[in-house]
């Protein structure tokens, strides 16, 4: 927390605040390495939500599966998985926290009752998330083939200087590796639950579910942590824009 904090406030130091600190330009903040890994570790936190972000971003598909399992019936399981969702929503409530990943995983389970009860085939209730991810992966790739990968526009964002990233080319290979660590997760899911929805019917019900759990969060931990390792390795200095010196300055 301490070094995203410091690296946040890079670019804005006391000389910068004054009437003379060079304007527009001194708005943005410089991309370094450092700026980056500041993003990513920012969204590792702000993404999984702690243990307890992950355990209720599952356990609507694990009420809606194993309740299939044990009784066979589409309805019941569904009901099952989004009373879940509401009940888990109703605790945060109570407690005045965060229901950011209660609604997300709600949402998901209400998307997938739609799918279900529209063909009442209980593997349709996996078939939105495997679209999600395979439409997710697509729209990265198309980022990268552009230049102007997913996690540069990211950095712009949270830098103020929407494209100046891509003035530094090290700063654009690198966004491109990583955003090519976020598609890699998506490509998985959709390359092992795909062929079982597919070719599997309502037999692989639970192998779907149990693919959908262990490949949701922590496929996604593994990305951002290898994005992390990514940072973390070569610590070689991004080159920056040349600075002028200042009077008296080292």
């Amino acid at each position: 927390m301490t070094d995203h904090n410091r690296t946040a406030d890079t670019g804005r130091g006391p000389d910068s605040a004054g009437p003379a600190g060079g304007g527009d330009q001194d708005a943005a903040r410089p991309v370094s390495e450092q700026t980056v890994e500041a993003v990513i570790r920012g969204q590792l936190a702000k993404a999984l939500g702690g243990k307890r972000g992950m355990a209720e971003a599952a356990v609507p598909t694990i009420a809606f599966t194993g309740t299939y399992l044990l009784t066979t019936e589409l309805r019941t399981a569904l009901w099952l998985g989004v009373g879940a969702a509401v009940l888990l929503a109703a605790i945060r409530l109570v407690q005045r926290s965060s229901v950011q990943f209660v609604v997300n995983s709600l949402f998901g389970i209400g998307i997938a009752a739609v799918f279900a009860l529209r063909s009442g085939q209980a593997e349709d209730a996996f078939l939105p998330g495997i679209i999600y991810n395979a439409v997710y992966a697509l729209v990265l790739i198309v980022t990268i083939l552009v230049r102007w990968p997913a996690i540069g526009l990211l950095i712009g964002a949270v830098t103020g200087d929407p494209a100046g990233w891509r003035a530094n080319p090290a700063i654009l290979r690198l966004s491109s590796r990583l955003t090519w660590l976020l598609v890699l997760p998506c490509v998985v899911r959709v390359a092992v639950q795909y062929p079982l929805w597919l070719f599997g019917g309502s037999d692989v019900v639970g192998w779907l579910g149990i693919a959908k759990i262990a490949m949701g969060w922590p496929l996604q931990v593994a990305a951002l942590a290898a994005m992390v390792w990514l940072l973390s390795r070569d610590r070689t200095p991004i080159e920056q824009p040349a600075q002028p010196a200042e009077p008296g300055g080292r």
